[in-house]
């Protein structure tokens, strides 16, 4: 079996992917026109031609604009079942997307509306194809902590739906320290914690993760290698990283995907696992992430399947649930 066949028959579960990441350019033209929304682009073609990134920042204008045209609850399910339709064609059997309450709460959207739109879209692709998802709320850090304090209390009703919080956004200047309160609270309210960091942030940032907002998974890490003594540490404490290849490659944090660390760190024995973040903007979903990344890294195929197996052992998934999908790993 070669390397694309068994990609794509293996399952997988996605831990890093943002849901509004997923917001197609057509599909963003086809929510503007109904909702009558302006955006700075005319055509699909020009929007995206857009997609040419020098750094995180220069991505999150373009994808904050494209949120705007999100106001009503369809509006959200429509965006999540699109990409729950690339998950079944992936063989992605489970899921765990972040979604942003701040990037529509701020422009007036009730967290309700956004909240239910999505939760109905994953519900009904759990009936339908049996894909199962988890909710990983994530606060904005190149906002206050008093707005995601107030974000917390209105995610409070939704409790049961949401396992985890998680935070995202400019890592540049806005450090984990700066949410240490927040965290908290989620913690002592149930909540299980997970953190962006160390993509354009530096090593210092993860063990910040660690220590004080104290993760079951570091979102990114990739800067790990550049501190040997962290390296020992994720290590020993089986800390996952949720890589995202393409989009590392799309953001300049690698030049090119030779360049990437991703098998360094697996053969260091880091539970990495490959995720899509923002595939819309970056050039692929999650078989896209292993295609590339396994071709240019010379990934083999115990690689492939050591890291579809690390999807599962770091998700949030029962135990039994977690043996019962890694059983299923092999060629």
């Amino acid at each position: 079996m070669n390397q694309i066949d068994l990609i794509k028959k293996i399952p997988k579960a996605e831990l890093h992917l943002h849901i509004e990441g997923t917001f197609e350019p057509e599909l963003m033209f086809e929510i503007a026109t109904r909702n009558q929304v302006s955006i700075r682009f005319k055509t699909v073609e020009e929007l995206r031609s857009a997609y040419n990134f020098h750094d995180l920042q220069s991505f999150l204008d373009l994808y904050y604009e494209g949120a705007k045209v999100l106001i009503h609850e369809r509006d959200f399910y429509d965006l999540t079942m699109a990409y729950l339709k690339k998950c079944r064609e992936d063989h992605v059997v489970h899921t765990e997307i972040f979604f942003d309450p701040q990037t529509h709460t701020e422009r007036g959207v009730a967290f309700k509306t956004m909240f239910d739109g999505i939760y109905r879209a994953l519900a009904d692709a759990q009936k339908e194809w049996g894909i199962t998802f988890h909710m990983i709320m994530c606060f904005l850090r190149h906002l206050s902590e008093e707005s995601a304090i107030e974000t917390l209390k209105e995610a409070l009703p939704y409790k049961d739906k949401i396992i985890a919080v998680g935070l995202d956004s400019g890592e540049r200047g806005n450090p984990p320290h700066k949410f240490e309160r927040v965290f908290k609270m989620a913690r002592d309210a149930g909540f299980l914690t997970v953190a962006h960091a160390g993509e354009e942030g530096p090593a210092e940032y993860i063990w910040e993760a660690l220590d004080l907002l104290k993760v079951k998974r570091i979102d990114h890490g990739v800067r790990s290698d550049e501190d040997e003594k962290l390296i020992k540490r994720l290590v020993e404490e089986k800390m996952p990283l949720t890589v995202c290849p393409l989009s590392n490659i799309k953001l300049c944090v690698f030049k090119k995907m030779t360049d990437h660390n991703l098998k360094k760190l697996l053969q260091k024995g880091v539970k990495v696992t490959i995720n899509s973040d923002d595939p819309a903007y970056f050039g692929g979903y999650m078989n896209q992430n292993f295609i590339e990344a396994a071709r240019d890294l010379n990934l083999s195929h115990q690689d492939i399947l050591t890291i579809a197996k690390n999807s599962f052992e770091a998700s949030f998934l029962s135990e039994a649930d977690k043996k019962r999908w890694i059983d299923q790993v092999h060629e």
